[in-house]
């Protein structure tokens, strides 16, 4: 009789104890993945901080018509606006049109803001009178830019000048003028006092 009711008894307990030991697998295998998982997905968020906190910082020189010219350091990817803003910003003589202030800058860069050139006053005549050089101008010894400055002379003219003085080794008269193409008897009479052979 007592060997009967021991048997349901120890029944219960080997399935109180497998329900147990069940419920142990479980929850350590959750905490055993659990544990793993999470500090990998936690992982890639922690780098992802740094980066963004501890961005690369570049040097760069403004220089031109800027309140505080001088080296700045700025954020990678910034643009030339900041770098402008950085230096005081711009001085009411810059010519801003001139920049492209959306570009990035790069490190070691220089940044140059030119000033707005003042427009000189117009030639009564509206030509090229102005740039007239001071003394006469040698046909046979001056430079391409020489010629060039003369009135009513320009690029194209003052290489055929060059081209004739090396054909025929130089001007022994200024009226030899009036065999360049572009130069006529007009053209030779205004430059008549500017050059010499």
């Amino acid at each position: 009789m007592d060997g009967v009711p021991s048997l349901p008894v120890s029944r219960r307990q080997a399935l109180v104890a497998a329900l147990v030991l069940a419920c142990l697998l479980v929850l350590g295998s959750r905490l055993f993945l659990g544990g793993r998982s999470a500090p990998e997905t936690a992982r890639p968020a922690e780098p992802a901080k740094l980066v963004a906190s501890a961005r690369p910082k570049l040097v760069v020189h403004v220089v031109g018509a800027v309140r505080r010219p001088g080296l700045y350091r700025l954020a990678e990817g910034s643009r030339i606006a900041d770098a402008v803003a950085r230096a005081g910003g711009a001085t009411p003589k810059a010519s801003l049109e001139q920049v492209n202030l959306a570009a990035t800058v790069g490190d070691g860069q220089q940044v140059v803001v030119p000033r707005r050139v003042e427009p000189s006053a117009p030639s009564p005549l509206g030509s090229r009178e102005e740039t007239a050089p001071a003394g006469p101008v040698s046909l046979s010894s001056a430079t391409l830019e020489q010629l060039d400055a003369l009135p009513g002379v320009g690029p194209v003219t003052a290489q055929n000048i060059l081209d004739y003085r090396s054909e025929h080794g130089g001007f022994r008269s200024v009226d030899e003028l009036d065999a360049i193409p572009g130069i006529g008897p007009a053209r030779l009479e205004q430059l008549r006092g500017l050059v010499t052979p």
